[in-house]
C-alpha cells in the first residue's frame, strides 16, 4: 500500500505541536517537513530548532526536505534535531555523493529531490547509496499548486532506474484523491500531501482517501 506523508507546510503554524501529535493518530506513515531559505525557493518556513521541538510530539519518521542553498552546511543541524531522512535537492548541492555520505555519517537516511525541469541524471553508484528519491510535481516553494501531469513520465523513468533497490520513490505537489491515482499508477511508493490532508475534515479519512 502506498505511504502518505502529510506536509507540515499546510499545518497551522500557531499550533504545530498539536497538529504533529494529531497526525500521529491519523495513521500517517511519515511527516514531511519543508525547510525553505528564501533563496533556493521564494519562501521561508522553519529551521532545526522548530523540528527539534516537534520531535517529541510524534513517533513517525521525519523527512526533512531541505529547499535551501548549500544544504551541506546544515546537515548536522537537522540530524541532531531528529530527522530520520534528510532530502537535499540535486540542484543545490555541489557534490551529491559527498552530501549523501555526510547524511549517512550522522545515522540518518539520505534522499534526493528533483525539481520539475531537472532531468533525473543520477549515476548507479549514487543510486546504490540513496534511501529516497523525491520527484517534485510542482515548482517548489509554495503549497496548493496544481499537479503537473507531464511529470508522470519522469516518475516512471525513475521507477525503472530504481529497479530492485530499496529506495522509496516519493512525489510532492498537487496530490489529491484524483492525482493520487495517477501517481500510484506511475509507480510511487509514497505521496507527500499538504492541503489534501490538512485543509479540513477528518485527517484520518483524508489519508485513507489518498491511499
Amino acid at each position: 500500500m502506498v505511504m502518505i506523508a502529510p506536509s507540515l507546510l499546510s499545518a497551522d503554524f500557531a499550533k504545530l505541536g498539536e497538529d504533529v501529535a494529531a497526525l500521529n493518530k491519523a495513521k500517517a506513515d511519515m511527516l514531511h517537513l519543508d525547510v525553505m531559505d528564501g533563496h533556493f525557493v521564494p519562501n521561508l518556513t522553519f529551521g532545526a530548532p522548530v523540528i527539534k521541538a516537534l520531535r517529541s510530539k510524534s513517533s513517525l519518521p521525519f523527512d526533512v526536505h531541505l529547499m535551501v542553498n548549500q544544504p551541506e552546511n546544515m546537515l548536522e543541524w537537522f540530524a541532531k534535531a531528529g530527522a530520520d531522512y534528510i532530502t537535499v535537492h540535486i540542484e543545490a548541492v555541489a557534490d551529491l555523493d559527498k552530501a549523501i555520505d555526510k547524511i549517512h555519517s550522522f545515522g540518518v537516511k539520505a534522499g534526493v529531490a528533483i525539481k520539475p525541469k531537472t532531468y533525473p541524471d543520477i549515476s548507479d553508484a549514487i543510486m546504490d547509496k540513496l534511501d529516497l528519491i523525491l520527484i517534485m510535481t510542482v515548482e517548489p516553494g509554495f503549497g496548493g499548486q496544481k499537479f503537473m501531469e507531464d511529470m508522470l513520465p519522469k516518475i516512471k523513468k525513475v521507477r525503472q532506474m530504481i529497479g530492485d533497490r530499496k529506495i522509496i520513490l516519493s512525489v510532492d505537489g498537487g496530490i489529491n484523491p484524483q492525482t493520487a491515482v495517477l501517481a500510484k499508477e506511475a509507480g510511487v511508493d509514497m505521496m507527500v500531501a499538504g492541503s489534501a490532508v490538512l485543509n479540513d475534515g477528518d485527517w484520518q479519512a483524508n489519508i485513507a482517501a489518498l491511499r
